[in-house]
């Protein structure tokens, strides 16, 4: 492949390509702007969030080639908001175009076992898995791993989608039969009995400097992530060794932009790696009120290798998800004056059209004196948004 390796900083005026046009394009493509940099976006969808804020919209699917190499050659780097985008399609646009993540690093990130493997051989604690590609495979795994356990799809699978809890061998069978329709590929992981969730936005640039974000703690309801508060409410030493797992995971990887891992932290104390995304990352929204550099600022240095920013902690925060069940589109309700009412408090809608049950549509961050005052200022702001239509 050929080496387009960035030997100077992209300054404003260059034109960064997006693959990708939800939320988190969106919020990437307002510092960007801001910034005075250009965005192309690639994404199959019409008006999707980010496309109303970038120079052009190139509306394709993500493994349209023809349309990946027109978004490689408008571009002077290529950088990404979702990583499931086609691979082989990516590294044929690597001859054109440097990416950021890379290709292989999406490799990884794709699939939960290898994702898994990758962390063990970096030397990075993860819960007991197997790789599962038959009911048979399934029913000597979960021998080896023990009940109660979680059989979830290698691909794809989100917002707790992709995925079914075995409480006992007797529920092998079902587990099989409902996940089974969605492909063959599977991985099974012993179910941790953790604390606390807890996740680290680790920048790298291609340069190697690294920062961290400050440790987030994350509540989640069905599946999906509802709250997030910093700094996480953890002693010292796991807080650090937690950034010392997102550095080291970044670092193995070679990751040129941001890595978000989500971790458990168990009864002991120990940091159990869980997910790892190549991209912005939800728990990391509140960086945008609470840091000295937000994650989507820290994202575009990186990828157009400037210096990081210090992503120091300015204020403890606290960031609640707006789901469509809890807030609709956000337009019109009468609910946001009340939330905004609390000190503190900021508002993001995403500008999605059609509000769905599980859909993010916004969210909102609150800043106060503590991480205990912003979370509950944060749960009061969304409960008057979801009680008042």
């Amino acid at each position: 492949m050929t080496d387009h390796r960035i030997a100077a900083p992209l300054l404003p005026g260059a034109t960064i390509g997006m693959v990708g046009g939800g939320q988190l394009g969106r919020m990437f493509a307002l510092e960007a702007r801001r910034m005075g940099y250009r965005l192309i976006v690639l994404d199959p969808g019409t008006d999707t969030p980010a496309a109303q804020f970038c120079d052009h919209h190139i509306r394709a699917p993500f493994e349209d080639l023809n349309a990946c190499l027109e978004l490689a050659r408008r571009s002077d780097v290529v950088t990404l908001e979702w990583e499931n985008a086609d691979v082989s399609t990516l590294r044929a646009m690597g001859e054109h175009v440097q990416i950021h993540p890379s290709p292989d690093v999406l490799e990884v990130a794709q699939h939960r076992v290898r994702e898994k493997d990758a962390a063990r051989r970096l030397g990075v604690l993860t819960a007991e898995y197997r790789a599962v590609r038959s009911k048979e495979e399934l029913e000597a795994a979960l021998a080896e791993i023990g009940a109660p356990a979680i059989l979830k799809t290698a691909r794809m699978g989100y917002d707790g989608k992709g995925q079914a809890t075995i409480r006992d061998a007797a529920e092998a069978g079902a587990a099989w039969e409902e996940l089974s329709r969605e492909g063959d590929d599977f991985i099974l992981e012993a179910r941790v009995p953790f604390w606390m969730e807890v996740s680290v936005i680790c920048a790298r640039s291609a340069s190697g400097q690294t920062a961290c974000f400050p440790v987030s703690e994350n509540e989640h309801r069905r599946g999906i992530l509802h709250l997030t508060v910093a700094p996480a409410r953890v002693p010292d030493e796991i807080a650090e060794e937690a950034r010392r797992v997102a550095t080291a995971l970044a670092e193995g990887l070679g990751v040129v932009g941001l890595l978000a891992v989500e971790m458990f932290v168990d009864a002991d104390g120990r940091i159990l790696m869980n997910e790892i995304a190549p991209r912005p990352h939800n728990s990391g929204h509140h960086t945008w009120e609470a840091c000295g550099v937000s994650q989507f600022e820290q994202q575009l240095r990186a990828v157009c290798g400037l210096p990081l920013g210090d992503p120091a902690l300015l204020r403890p925060a606290a960031m609640v998800n707006l789901m469509g069940e809890d807030a609709g589109t956000g337009l019109g309700r009468a609910g946001v004056a009340r939330a905004l009412e609390i000190p503190g408090t900021a508002l993001h809608l995403y500008g999605k059209h059609e509000a769905r049950a599980g859909r993010k549509m916004g969210h909102l961050t609150v800043l106060a004196d503590s991480a205990d005052e912003a979370a509950r200022r944060a749960r009061r702001a969304w409960e008057r948004i979801a009680a008042g239509g």
